[in-house]
């Protein structure tokens, strides 16, 4: 019968090498994907402030004859950021049927450059938004 009081337990070099291995290699293909989830989930703020800005320039639009690039004029101060500040909102091209809202990433969004950029058009035509994949 083997004495148990000198037998040593542990785990041998290579034991944890291959361990390491295995995370690093779990690790490289998560983050990733990772990554992806997070800049998804960080548009919504874009939109969002789109979609508050379009509100703001209709109630601006309803007294007045023409919609409005200044973003004071709809009660938005002219740095405008989006609620979680990932995003600078602008306002261009304003005339009496419509306007651009552009929200450009900044920060840790800046990263995601499928859609740095998210735009909402509005023209006599209707409304468009671009790029189509970031909505």
């Amino acid at each position: 019968m083997p004495d148990f009081k000198t037998v040593k337990q542990g785990f041998t070099l290579i034991e944890l090498l291959i361990v390491f291995a295995i995370v690093g290699i779990l690790g490289a293909v998560a983050y990733p994907s990772y990554k992806n989830y997070t800049f998804e989930s960080r548009r919504v703020d874009a939109h969002s402030a789109i979609l508050r800005v379009q509100l703001a320039q209709e109630r601006w639009r309803a007294s007045h004859n023409s919609y409005t690039s200044d973003m004071t004029d709809v009660g938005l101060n002219t740095a405008a950021t989006s609620g979680e500040g990932f995003y600078t909102l602008s306002v261009s091209h304003p005339s009496p049927v419509g306007y651009r809202v552009t929200a450009s990433a900044t920060g840790s969004q800046s990263g995601d450059t499928g859609c740095s950029k998210i735009e909402l058009t509005k023209s006599a035509s209707g409304e468009t938004r671009s790029p189509i994949h970031c909505w």
